[in-house]
């Protein structure tokens, strides 16, 4: 399953970014291709998109979240993926916001895309888009917060013979 990294730095405090990107249902403001998220208890998410007129739904599962640090997720439907978002503090008003994601793609047309780069652009876009709207004028601030626990499982251990 093909990794993909990318960064963009904020220029809001580690807590805004932080905050904000817990808001799911906001992601279709900064997220292209996201018509909606429905966040269905603390740690699951609905999301329906639609890319390149396809439309999809899909399921995700927090895996870990801890406040400030790291917000970590995987898909239980649909297209396979995973991956997380860490916040680094670069100083009082200065956030690194570092996104890694594991995506195998579905579709031949998918599997041509993410080999030209269509995926590694569109998340650089996405965090482009964010950077913009949380630093707008206008709104200084997250729309919101979940500051909530979530730890990862702990790892199976394969039985011993």
């Amino acid at each position: 399953m093909p990794t993909y990294e990318k960064s963009v730095d904020v220029a809001v405090p580690v807590t805004t970014a932080y905050n904000q990107w817990t808001q799911f249902e906001s992601f279709p403001h900064f997220m292209s291709g996201v018509d909606s998220i429905t966040q269905t208890d603390a740690t699951h998410t609905h999301w329906k998109t639609s890319v390149a007129g396809v439309e999809r739904e899909f399921d995700a599962e927090i895996t870990e979240q801890h406040p400030d640090e790291r917000v970590a997720w995987r898909s239980t439907t649909g297209p396979q993926h995973a991956g997380v978002v860490t916040f680094h503090r670069l100083d009082d008003r200065t956030t690194r916001v570092h996104l890694q994601m594991d995506y195998e793609p579905d579709s031949l047309l998918e599997k041509a895309g993410a080999a030209v780069g269509v995926v590694g652009g569109q998340l650089k876009g996405d965090l482009d888009r964010f950077k913009k709207f949380i630093e707008d004028e206008r709104r200084g601030q997250e729309t919101g917060s979940w500051r909530g626990d979530v730890d990862a499982a702990p790892q199976q251990q394969p039985p011993l013979s």
